[in-house]
């Protein structure tokens, strides 16, 4: 019994001392591994971040945008059962070029119309909020690109909105 027992120690130290390198090849493997993708991951994505912010920057440095003043505008608003209103509203366009802000000119009549129809079916109510505002600001937009087509602006300004 005595070298049953002794057999049996040797057998589970021999099996512990071969776990114990497989163990620390696994975590070394392992440790490689996940390094290896961290750094992967750093050297590949980093880099590329900072080339698309610098490109972006770039991009942002040589975009300048030309202003077309449009002339102020004061329409009365559609009641609603409470009195009537007026908005008095000042606008820009945002161009990309001088060649659309030429376009536009002669077509500036147009422009104007279609803002005088749209904003006279609004009410007060309309122009609450920033979403409000924000609508008004698209809808002025696509009003403007049909009216000019094929140019097109970028974006309106707002100088000045005031409601009453």
């Amino acid at each position: 019994m005595a070298a049953e027992a002794e057999l049996d120690g040797e057998a589970t130290q021999g099996k512990a001392k071969k776990k114990l390198p497989i163990m620390v090849i696994a975590g070394a493997a392992a440790f490689l591994v996940i390094g290896g993708g961290a750094a992967a991951y750093f050297l590949l994505f980093s880099g590329s971040k900072d080339a698309a912010t610098e490109e972006h920057a770039a991009s942002e440095v040589h975009h300048e945008g030309f202003i077309f003043n449009l002339p102020a505008m004061t329409v009365n608003l559609k009641s609603d059962g409470q009195g009537g209103g007026f908005m008095k509203l000042t606008i820009a366009l945002e161009v990309a070029s001088e060649e659309v802000m030429v376009e536009i000119q002669p077509r500036l009549a147009k422009v104007v119309d279609a803002f005088q129809v749209y904003l006279r079916e609004l009410r007060k109510s309309d122009l609450e909020g920033s979403a409000g505002i924000y609508r008004l600001k698209e809808e002025l937009r696509r009003r403007v690109n049909v009216a000019i087509y094929p140019a097109q602006i970028d974006s309106i300004l707002f100088k000045e909105i005031l409601v009453q």
